[in-house]
């Protein structure tokens, strides 16, 4: 019984694993006893937290690439395959976010955000699917946003794109069940990230976050790192195509 709460052996692809809700992530799976790949652009940043999970014996691999552009999807997965030849999880975590209003932006400015934010998405989950489907039991879990759910000020480009994941998700989800791949993802509020440093640390819009969400905080990478990890267990086998918000209450908050 204790196994169906552990990733023992389990091969984890992670993007954005240097930092945030990624890097939170990749050491969540490794207490779980996966073995993770990380990518980030950031070649130095890679190479250091590697070196820094090998000096403690985790076993943790990684590599820099651009996932915003084909072919950085396609040498990460090619790695993969080359490495190891299956894989039990894949983590889409990458994301990015330019504030605005949507008359302020650009169709190129769009189109670097979509790159990003769904196509990136899009590209790893289909090349990795030979790669999923030879796991026999993987699980595919997209880091979206409450604001593909609900509007959030001023990000309604971005939000658009989150949007896009989920239903992306859900399609997959069902096109992939009988291949045994689940595909979930999980819609962060306001969580403590570098990405997100600039709103928190705004007293004023920091109040009417907070004034918005019931449990009166925003939320920790780790909390969203154990609900990824709880969606690669094999604890949670029966659930698929399901979009899952930590937000403190924020996406169901009334009068």
């Amino acid at each position: 019984m204790q196994s169906r709460w552990r990733l023992d052996g389990k091969l984890a692809l992670i993007t954005g694993g240097t930092r945030g809700i990624g890097l939170a992530t990749a050491e969540q799976l490794l207490d779980l006893g996966a073995q993770v790949f990380i990518v980030a652009r950031d070649a130095q940043a890679v190479a250091a937290q590697v070196a820094r999970w090998r000096a403690q014996g985790r076993p943790a691999r990684g590599m820099a690439a651009d996932l915003a552009d084909a072919p950085g999807r396609e040498q990460v997965i090619a790695r993969i395959a080359q490495s190891w030849g299956k894989l039990d999880a894949l983590v889409n975590n990458l994301g990015t976010n330019v504030r605005g209003l949507l008359a302020q932006y650009s169709p190129d400015d769009y189109r670097r955000l979509f790159e990003a934010n769904v196509m990136s998405v899009f590209d790893l989950c289909r090349l990795a699917y030979p790669l999923l489907k030879q796991a026999k039991g993987s699980a595919v879990v997209n880091i979206t946003s409450v604001s593909g759910l609900a509007h959030a000020r001023n990000i309604a480009a971005y939000g658009s794109t989150k949007a896009a994941v989920i239903q992306l998700t859900k399609s997959l989800a069902v096109e992939w069940a009988p291949d045994s791949i689940r595909v979930n993802s999980l819609a962060p509020w306001y969580i403590r990230t570098d990405l997100t440093r600039p709103v928190w640390e705004n007293e004023e819009l920091l109040a009417a976050i907070l004034a918005r969400t019931p449990m009166g905080r925003i939320g920790e990478p780790a909390e969203v790192a154990a609900a990824v990890a709880f969606l690669c267990m094999p604890a949670s086998a029966y659930i698929t195509g399901q979009c899952l918000a930590i937000d403190g209450g924020y996406s169901v908050y009334g009068f």
